[in-house]
């Protein structure tokens, strides 16, 4: 009698097969389905024939369906307005991540304005020295001279 085993996928316990003692994973979908990815990234990393014979294959399949990606565009809208909001977002990001490393602009410290920094994501960027088409500065009032005088 085999003793039970730890699944390395989902640490569930579980018995070998009898007709296979050497099994190592369970038998769930999703952990047999992460064994024969790790089994094929393996293979693919140590044997170039098989890599040569699963490069060829792929070769084969998009000669043969070469329209796939546009037709699954046209029959998912929605995943393609998806994709170009999250590219959307990190170009955003992309871009924030330069002006908060950037320090060859405008020194803002150091500015007689009074700088007020708006928006979502600019937290970052009171720390730095710059300023951008996308923060909005404002300079300071002087009450003093804005009071109007006796007429």
């Amino acid at each position: 009698m085999s003793k039970a085993r730890s699944c390395p996928y989902c640490q569930q316990s579980f018995l070998p097969s009898v007709y296979r003692p050497q099994q190592e994973v369970c038998g769930q979908p999703e952990c047999q389905r992460q064994r024969r990815a790790d089994y094929h990234r393996k293979k693919l990393a140590i044997d170039p024939v098989y890599r040569q014979v699963v490069r060829e294959s792929q070769k084969q399949w998009w000669d043969e369906h070469g329209d796939y990606l546009k037709q699954h565009r046209r029959q998912n809208p929605q995943l393609m307005e998806n994709n170009r909001q999250q590219q959307r977002h990190r170009d955003q990001k992309r871009r924030l991540g330069r002006l908060v490393r950037n320090n060859l602009a405008l020194d803002l410290k150091h500015s007689a304005s009074e700088v007020w920094l708006l928006g979502r994501k600019v937290h970052d960027l009171d720390r730095n020295n710059l300023a951008s088409a996308q923060v909005l500065i404002l300079p300071s009032v002087d009450l003093q001279r804005a009071k109007p005088g006796p007429s």
